[in-house]
């Protein structure tokens, strides 16, 4: 099943059951009147929302046209966002560039921050930037949406909670998150409003690309209309998705509407050490602070520079029939 939420000027939009191939939808309003109201009561709207899915895909009921561009992020706002560092290779080039260890608990500890969750951006909106010289970061991911998840869950328990999967385009500013982590108090000027896929996902829709809580499958990131990204997300992870779950559950329930994300998709390289760009064969990237990290490392200094006004960015994964699953984000960072 796939859901989005159309902007219809209202603060949290109007949900509706979006077609396989993201061509037609219908409003499910009748059901529940944003993706928010469904998931607080999950367990009862969601098997009459796959009716609705079932009877748009068989043309059943009548449908409109989907267009990505009307498409507010799924949850255009959220009782909580936390972001989490599933791929710890990408830890580890940032640490090696300034020759510092990773500690030995974040393999087996993940890490997680508190991001701002009232204000998400639609995936066509532009990323508004007031100065360069914050260093405008993409970074590209991927989301789950629990439903109610106990205090305590435990990673088998968390797996059965993740009810909706998306995308992420987490923009950072890179020049402003030293300051910010020197405070020893965390992100916050430094993590603006990201923006999600136009469409989610029930994991079952992934068919075999969905396996032990992560998805099988490349995540597509152009910058400039240039492949810049092309990391499998199932390959590298130190911890998959329900381990984020029942982390960020450890000490405090988590309630209906909890997006948690992956961090920065990061491969390492076929040798082990750090990934080669995709103009090189490679993987490449999903942010442009690794690709800075390996040219520090190789060069003795970075040569990328971070976004500024004008450049764009685009988010997608496609299945193995090379159809789009999520819809694509569209980013252009204009000045604020």
């Amino acid at each position: 099943m796939k859901l989005a939420t159309l902007n219809d000027g209202t603060r949290d939009g109007k949900l509706v059951v979006v077609s396989k191939d993201l061509t037609r939808y219908c409003a499910a309003d009748n059901i529940a009147p944003t993706l928010q109201a469904a998931l607080d009561n999950w367990a009862e709207v969601a098997p009459k929302l796959e009716v609705l899915a079932t009877d748009v895909e068989h043309e059943a009921v009548p449908c409109e046209r989907f267009h990505e561009r009307e498409a507010h992020s799924p949850l255009p706002r959220a009782y909580q966002w936390a972001d989490g560092s599933a791929y710890i290779n990408h830890v580890e080039l940032v640490r090696k560039a300034r020759d510092a260890e990773v500690p030995d608990s974040f393999y087996h500890d993940p890490l997680m921050y508190q991001g701002g969750s009232d204000n998400f951006l639609a995936p066509r909106d532009d990323i508004p930037l007031g100065d360069t010289a914050w260093g405008c970061d993409m970074e590209g991911e991927v989301a789950v949406i629990t439903d109610d998840v106990p205090m305590g869950a435990s990673v088998e328990d968390a797996a059965g909670h993740i009810k909706l999967i998306m995308l992420v385009n987490d923009v950072s500013l890179r020049g402003l998150i030293p300051g910010e982590l020197a405070k020893g108090f965390g992100f916050f000027q430094s993590k603006p409003s990201s923006a999600f896929s136009p469409v989610c996902v029930t994991p079952d829709e992934l068919g075999d690309a969905w396996n032990d809580s992560l998805i099988h499958l490349p995540l597509m990131v152009d910058y400039n209309g240039e492949p810049f990204g092309r990391a499998e997300v199932g390959v590298d992870a130190t911890f998959n998705m329900a381990q984020l779950v029942a982390h960020a559950a450890k000490t405090r329930p988590l309630g209906a509407g909890t997006i948690i994300g992956s961090g920065t998709i990061s491969n390492k390289g076929e040798d082990g050490g750090p990934g080669k760009p995709v103009s090189e064969g490679g993987r490449g990237y999903s942010c442009i602070a690794e690709i800075r990290m390996i040219e520090t490392i190789y060069d003795g200094e970075a040569k990328t520079r971070f976004m500024a006004p004008g450049d764009t960015v685009r988010v997608e994964m496609r299945d193995k029939d090379n159809h789009s699953i999520f819809g694509a984000i569209e980013q252009t960072v204009v000045q604020a």
